[in-house]
């Protein structure tokens, strides 16, 4: 089985990240999708995230229409904050069958020297890259791939932002994290 793994703290999960997840699975040899909820990254502010149980509802109600869609809590298991480098060690140990790749936009390539054992992870595993406004790459290894994927313009921080401004929010979430968002005012306090 292929997995590509999405990591992210989707907070809250977006069309965006629906469209890049599509994507990919529509153009590579992917069998699956798992979006990996991350408790807390490390190169990340804590402040403005939702309790990672609240996007875990988010997430599992916004993937829920997609069948090779899953959401994973590995990373509530391990130690916070979360490593890329240990959730994909223990993915494989628990997995041993399957061959996981990444999923990332390409503007994480600027800071992943930053991130534990980034060499192991750059070579070790496929990446499938997509783009960020205004973020052109050098060529990179052949197991890096800078895919095609339409540009999004849609940001967690953006939604964060015109919840909080009462704007409108609704045709950049799936239906069903918009309707959980208004029911349970998140992000709204």
């Amino acid at each position: 089985m292929k997995v590509s793994l999405f990591f992210g703290s989707f907070n809250p999960v977006h069309n965006g990240h629906l469209n890049i997840a599509n994507f990919m699975y529509n153009h590579y040899p992917i069998d699956e999708i798992w979006f990996v909820l991350s408790p807390l990254n490390p190169l990340k502010n804590a402040k403005d995230l939702l309790p990672e149980h609240q996007r875990l509802q988010l997430l599992k109600a916004g993937i829920q229409p997609y069948s090779y869609f899953k959401a994973s809590t590995l990373e509530f298991e391990l130690p916070k904050p979360s490593y890329t480098y240990y959730s994909l060690r223990e993915f494989e140990k628990r997995n041993p069958d399957f061959c996981f790749s990444i999923i990332m936009g390409n503007d994480a390539m600027f800071c992943i020297e930053k991130w534990k054992n980034h060499q192991v992870i750059i070579t070790n595993y496929t990446i499938y890259l997509y783009p960020r406004q205004n973020i052109i790459l050098p060529p990179l290894a052949e197991n890096i791939i800078q895919t095609e994927a339409p540009l999004q313009n849609i940001s967690s921080t953006e939604i964060r932002q015109k919840i909080k401004n009462n704007e409108s929010v609704k045709d950049l979430l799936p239906p069903a994290v918009f309707e959980i968002l208004e029911k349970e005012k998140y992000y709204s306090l």
